[in-house]
């Protein structure tokens, strides 16, 4: 199985978005930083794990605006806020939904999103030991054009 390439991570930003975004190497968001990052789990037709995206405070206000149409003062309000409106958040799920779509153009697995744990919500066991991993993943630093950027990291709980 592959990961996504950075291009296909830009495209699918860009689409959803409606605006430019720049890609460059990101780190790990910190899963200790308060408030935390946004973790998705992703399944194949078995319900088994399959993938793991993490994507910091910062990406998930920045998107969840921009997605929504919402003006980056908003995005700004809550990262600087720490705290994340319910509708940014919703936008942001949507995203990573729809990066299913994204994550299965390089997988021979179909994998569908199972369930996204919001900032701050405690991860299941078996998801904590993948968003550390150093191997198997894609780190990168997602710009929307006007909107504060962040990381986000994609992992394979696949052999890659």
């Amino acid at each position: 199985m592959g990961l996504p390439t950075n291009q296909s991570i830009k495209d699918l930003f860009e689409g959803l978005l409606g605006r430019e975004v720049t890609l460059s190497y990101g780190r790990r968001p910190d899963m200790e930083a308060r408030p935390g990052p946004c973790t998705a789990v992703y399944v194949d037709d078995r319900n088994q794990l399959t993938s793991v995206v993490v994507m910091d405070f910062g990406l998930t206000a920045s998107a969840g605006a921009a997605l929504g149409l919402v003006p980056p003062g908003g995005a700004e309000a809550a990262i600087e806020d720490r705290e994340l409106p319910e509708s940014l958040q919703e936008n942001a799920n949507e995203l990573l939904n729809v990066l299913a779509g994204t994550i299965n153009e390089h997988s021979d697995v179909h994998q569908r999103l199972y369930r996204v744990h919001v900032p701050g919500e405690t991860l299941p066991a078996d998801v904590v030991p993948w968003t550390i991993t150093l191997t198997g993943r894609v780190d990168v630093t997602v710009s929307p054009k006007g909107y504060p950027s962040g990381d986000i990291s994609i992992v394979s709980v696949l052999p890659v």
